[in-house]
């Protein structure tokens, strides 16, 4: 089969023929059908991510069960899936709690690779790595059993894939981990793939002013048709905050939500949020990255700062739920998908996406 590798930071991928090791026990072998090229994957290739190279990137997609390896339970062959990145031990202090993104129960295990220590890919006799386990920009993957959902059959495959980490991410942010009242006020900065998500799960929570920022007009405008009521383009208003108070009656936003989550971004969300608002950081930017607050405005208006990861989703739960709402019309996943890309062109995916061409690109396999 064939992968996309990454064999130094901030050079070309290589699609190149591999050889798949097949799944041990309590892992399967999934076929893939569709990958979305996300800002996280651009982290691993740029190298603000370290990580064990040679790799293969990608973390958000879908694809059908081809073989399970012994003790496989959950999943069975013919079975359609969405990958879930942020594996979940089921027994750790979070897990038990209903925190799976948090999972400790995993940590004694590289990042890169499969829970017995070991690697399914091979170049050429040379390991290769999988992002987050599992390195979707490959034609067929081995990972572990609790990295996959089932999910209903009728989904499209390149919306399914996106459910795996854009729309969980946004939409469970909103809904999952800030549980946004009725008739809030809400802020989103950035409107990629997690922001636009993040302005349907206002949506859906019942928001009342739902403000969209962001530096191009392009994607402004995308914003506008998933739910945003009110556009700021930051690279033309001077004080994004004073704009963000004029909107809302000169208090602020009850809620912020930060797809970008860089020291400026941070800083517009925290300054822009009325007295007891809450703004949370969705976007993982560089681990050098640092944000300033005021402390002394913290306090005395009893702002509240929090960040969440992978919109602090429980996939099992979650990922069916979010098809659900596709298929009933109640998410616009179709929207998302700009363009879509053979697996020869994920690098054109990747140009595309730094230009801020694209809300979602799909590698879509045969």
């Amino acid at each position: 089969m064939k992968a996309a590798i990454l064999f130094k930071p901030n050079e070309p991928l290589q699609v190149l023929e591999c050889e798949l090791g097949p799944p041990r026990a309590g892992e399967v072998r999934v076929r893939m059908k569709a990958s979305g090229v996300c800002q996280s994957d651009w982290h691993i290739i740029n190298g603000d991510w370290p990580s064990p190279l040679p790799i293969v990137p990608g973390h958000e997609a879908a694809g059908e069960i081809a073989e399970c390896g012994p003790g496989v339970t959950t999943v069975k062959p013919g079975d359609h899936v969405i990958f879930s990145f942020r594996p979940h031990c089921g027994r750790c202090h979070y897990c038990s709690q209903g925190r799976t993104v948090l999972c400790i129960g995993r940590n004694s295990t590289p990042p890169a690779g499969l829970y017995d220590g070991t690697l399914r890919i091979k170049h050429k006799g040379q390991d290769i790595y999988q992002m987050a386990r599992i390195g979707t920009f490959a034609e067929e993957v081995v990972v572990p059993e609790e990295m996959v959902v089932p999910i209903r059959k009728d989904m499209p495959w390149p919306q399914a894939a996106l459910v795996g980490c854009c729309v969980a991410t946004g939409v469970g942010a909103v809904t999952r981990h800030a549980r946004i009242p009725t008739g809030s006020t809400v802020l989103v900065i950035g409107c990629g793939g997690v922001g636009l998500n993040a302005i349907q799960g206002a949506v859906l929570s019942g928001a009342g002013t739902i403000i969209a920022a962001d530096l191009l007009d392009n994607k402004l405008e995308m914003a506008k048709t998933f739910g945003a009521t009110h556009t700021i383009n930051t690279s033309t208003n001077e004080d994004a905050a004073k704009k963000v108070k004029e909107i809302t009656g000169g208090l602020g936003v009850d809620f912020a939500f930060d797809a970008v989550a860089i020291d400026r971004t941070q800083a517009l969300a925290f300054d822009s949020l009325a007295p007891g608002g809450h703004a949370v950081a969705v976007g993982v930017s560089s681990p050098r990255q640092r944000a300033q607050y005021s402390p002394f405005n913290m306090v005395f208006t009893e702002k509240t700062v929090s960040g969440t990861f992978y919109g602090s989703v429980r996939p099992d739960l979650d990922f069916p739920v979010l098809v659900d709402h596709y298929m009933n019309k109640r998410l616009n996943i179709d929207g998302l998908i700009s363009r879509t890309y053979k697996l020869a062109d994920i690098n054109e995916g990747f140009r595309r996406m730094m230009a801020g061409e694209v809300a979602r690109g799909v590698v879509v396999f045969d």
